[in-house]
């Protein structure tokens, strides 16, 4: 068979979370429910950060970006997910799986690295707070934001590259609610070793090195903590740091979990859960956690408000 830039599958069928019909309208509502409080709080934030000049530093920029990238990771994902819920065949076609699996890889490789960054500037901050405004300067911000970004097309394409040789001729069925790569790959009908190698470099690169980076750049911060004289100021910044690493945790855990092991170890029905968590929970959950706890945001969304009805 010839292998080339084609497949013969015109179009998938997608299993989506469940099979069993009870289940379907009540995860319809569930999820909608979790992408409303998605979509408001990341574009909350968004807006909120724009208007605010009271949210100039760094770290805002940062959040900005980091909503941005939930909101659109969300989208990509979330409503087709709804969708299937209703719907008797749940079909997806060669085209639109290849554009959903190159956004998804996209925006989750820049989370991965944002979330790094993240971290970097609150050890920054923290650690050389005199020289926070040098350090972290717009240049720099700009430069550190652009190269996420430039990380996640470069993934993306690279990964999308690949897919898009794969052959697939017998099976259309994948066992998962959107366009993943292991689901896929256990389709192909040709050979998926550059596919699995791609894989396997990229976790490790997206993964691992920004889990270390996160890793090292909080231990700092907690030693830096123990020093602080004040009892109240050490609770209000570990609390808050304590809440970061919480999400951190679940993301890069649920991305370890599906990407970190060989394929053949993976249950694809134990992937679907863990899938779950950095594509649609922890998007929710990045505003609430690093807005309703955030002084500063409260603080310039009181004064959005007052603004807007004087």
């Amino acid at each position: 068979m010839e292998k080339g830039n084609y497949s013969l599958v015109t179009e998938f069928i997608l299993l989506g979370l469940t099979d069993q019909p009870e289940l379907q309208l009540p995860l319809f509502f569930l999820f909608l429910g979790v992408y409303v409080v998605t979509l408001v709080g990341n574009l909350g934030m968004i807006i909120l950060i724009i208007l605010s000049s009271h949210l100039p530093t760094p770290m805002y920029y940062f959040l900005c970006s980091l909503s941005f990238i939930d909101l659109c990771q969300s989208t990509i994902i979330t409503p087709k997910m709804m969708m299937n819920f209703l719907s008797k065949k749940n079909t997806i076609s060669y085209p639109a799986c290849m554009t959903q699996f190159y956004f998804f890889v996209l925006f989750v490789i820049s989370e991965c690295q944002m979330l790094a960054v993240m971290a970097y500037d609150r050890y920054v901050a923290i650690y050389y707070s005199l020289l926070y405004n040098l350090m972290m300067s717009y240049k720099v911000c700009s430069k550190l934001v652009s190269g996420v970004y430039a990380l996640g097309l470069t993934g993306a394409t690279a990964h999308t590259g690949c897919l898009l040789r794969v052959v697939f001729c017998k099976e259309n069925i994948i066992n998962h609610y959107f366009c993943d790569l292991l689901p896929l790959l256990k389709l192909s009908c040709s050979s998926t070793y550059i596919n699995e190698v791609v894989c396997l470099v990229s976790s490790t690169f997206n993964i691992l090195v920004p889990t270390l980076i996160i890793i090292w750049s909080y231990v700092l911060i907690i030693t830096s903590i123990t020093k602080i004289q004040s009892t109240e100021g050490r609770s209000k910044v570990f609390s808050s740091c304590s809440f970061h690493i919480i999400a951190v945790g679940f993301f890069f855990g649920s991305c370890a979990f599906m990407y970190l092991q060989p394929s053949s170890v993976t249950s694809m029905d134990q992937g679907k859960m863990s899938s779950v968590f950095y594509s649609i929970i922890v998007p929710m959950l990045n505003p609430l956690i690093y807005s309703l706890r955030n002084k500063d945001v409260k603080i310039a969304l009181n004064k959005v408000i007052v603004r807007k009805f004087q």
